[in-house]
């Protein structure tokens, strides 16, 4: 897989945890400690992508 692509594959990975996060937080007694865990793979992802991102310019 190229770098390229690998940044493409985890930009899909940051939308769609956005989405759940989003889906997770509609829902009523929402579990802040899930929502919490997802913002923080999220945020993973989005540092990862910038590293990547970084190292290609």
């Amino acid at each position: 897989m190229s770098l390229a692509s690998h940044v493409e594959t985890l930009k899909r990975k940051h939308e769609r945890l956005e989405h759940q996060i989003m889906e997770t937080e509609r829902h009523p007694g929402v579990d802040h400690v899930e929502v919490a865990a997802l913002k923080r793979q999220k945020l993973r992802v989005k540092d990862e992508i910038e590293k990547h991102v970084a190292s290609i310019h």
